[in-house]
């Protein structure tokens, strides 16, 4: 029998609120399986479980904020081989608030389970209640905060996303009368009824009152990345370093590749980056890990983290889950469907809580030469990508015009120094010039 916990989806992170439970009692489940919708300051997550086995009990309600740890159910665990690799148990927090990273459903690895906290008193699981109705409407959980705030009827809103999930732009787009995201009553499906609305409870928790409109949820991320970047700053000594790199001919064989790709399959320079930056960590591996409690934790695999702005404001960067074994094609396509969900607000906790380095990309926006980011704990370093600018570039001894892109490095100097920033830098240098190698 193990406790499913609160899990820890970031270093600023000391509670989450649980947006909808995806299981009830009784249901098998298989590691990384989804399980439960978590919303936090940042983002709503979908929660992987670490074990498979059996759901015995739901000890938190719907709409329930907790701290980071509580246990949130209760699975019975499936038999293991005696070969077999135990799965880890949630992230829990350190002194420094820095949480150990979530490790992917692709990476087990042994773990000790560190002590837990009392769980609190176990919520009655009433035959007709064991979990949401299966009926429901299919609603994203940034879709509901959204619809709460400008008092939208779900039921008659016509879901965009897959599956037709209603997508906070579906809720929006009905709050301003826009016709095509209305439904007639006997499109509506399920009653109002059907659908979760916060309890009184559940409100004051999140600093709002039931029937008013709650905080700006761009506020509330504003206020979750200054929290972190606080203690980034406070904590981390950081170093900075930046080289321009010639895209010249990577950018013209990026043209040609992409003429014979069907258009699914077209590479845009940002997952260049992500490839030469996942690769580069393989040879200055103390670039791609997490430092808690005091030492500096190496990573096996990169798991690289892409900053994504958000709808209304701020950022976040999820992880490309195993970056370095993947193909140039098979990056894009992660990125593009990460982008996507973290737009949507469908990410999984895995992919928020895993990333061993960040990129910080601004693409075409504003022809700013060069990025200076903050590190993201537990992580060490983070890597700037300035826009891709056409400027004079003297080589053997002729100057030309040229395609560049000014890369930045920001790291932490507990665990490596200028001169190895500057061998990891060169690295991804070299591997963007000989992109048959991405």
């Amino acid at each position: 029998m193990a406790d499913f916990l609160m899990p820890s989806l970031g270093a600023d992170m000391d509670a989450g609120r649980l947006v909808e439970w995806r299981v009830r009692p009784g249901d098998q489940v298989e590691r990384g399986d989804i399980i439960a919708t978590i919303e936090t300051d940042k983002a709503a997550i979908d929660v992987e479980v670490w074990e498979s086995g059996t759901v015995e009990a739901l000890l938190v309600e719907e709409g329930t904020r907790v701290p980071v740890g509580t246990p949130l159910a209760r699975i019975a665990a499936a038999a293991l081989s005696a070969a077999g690799p135990e799965a880890p148990d949630q992230a829990q927090p350190v002194e420094t608030s820095a949480a150990a990273p979530v490790e992917p459903p692709t990476t087990p690895r042994e773990a000790t389970a560190p002590p837990r906290p009392a769980p609190p008193e176990a919520v009655p699981q009433p035959a007709a209640a064991e979990a949401p109705s299966r009926e429901r409407l299919r609603v994203t959980p940034l879709a509901r905060v959204r619809a709460e705030e400008l008092g939208v009827n779900l039921a008659g809103v016509r879901g965009t996303g897959p599956d037709g999930a209603i997508t906070q732009a579906d809720v929006e787009r009905a709050g301003e009368g826009e016709p095509a995201a209305a439904i007639s009553p006997s499109e509506a499906g399920p009653p109002a009824a059907a659908i979760e609305e916060p309890s009184e409870t559940a409100a004051a928790e999140t600093g709002a009152t039931v029937g008013e409109q709650t905080e700006p949820r761009a506020a509330t991320l504003r206020r979750a990345i200054a929290a972190a970047m606080s203690l980034s700053n406070r904590d981390i000594p950081h170093y900075y370093l930046s080289m321009a790199v010639d895209l010249s001919s990577t950018l013209a064989w990026l043209e040609r590749t992409n003429q014979q790709r069907g258009v699914a399959e077209r590479v845009l320079p940002s997952a260049l980056f992500v490839r030469a930056v996942a690769l580069a960590t393989h040879e200055v591996p103390e670039m791609n890990g997490h430092y808690l409690d005091g030492q500096f934790r190496a990573a096996e695999r990169a798991h690289v983290g892409f900053a994504v702005a958000v709808p209304g404001g701020g950022l976040i960067a999820p992880a490309i889950l195993e970056a370095d074994r993947k193909s140039l094609v098979e990056v894009m396509t992660a990125l593009r469907e990460l982008v996507s969900r973290a737009r949507a607000g469908t990410l999984r906790s895995s992919e928020l809580a895993s990333p061993t380095i960040t990129i910080s990309s601004l693409g075409e926006r504003g022809g700013i030469d060069t990025v200076y980011g903050i590190v993201n704990p537990p992580q060490v370093a983070l890597v700037g990508v300035g826009s891709i600018v056409e400027r004079p570039w003297a080589e053997g001894g002729m100057v030309g015009a040229r395609r560049q892109v000014t890369l930045s490095l920001s790291g932490d100097h507990r665990v490596s120094d200028g001169h190895r920033g500057a061998l990891f830098l060169a690295a991804i240098d070299r591997l963007l010039r000989d992109p048959e190698r991405l």
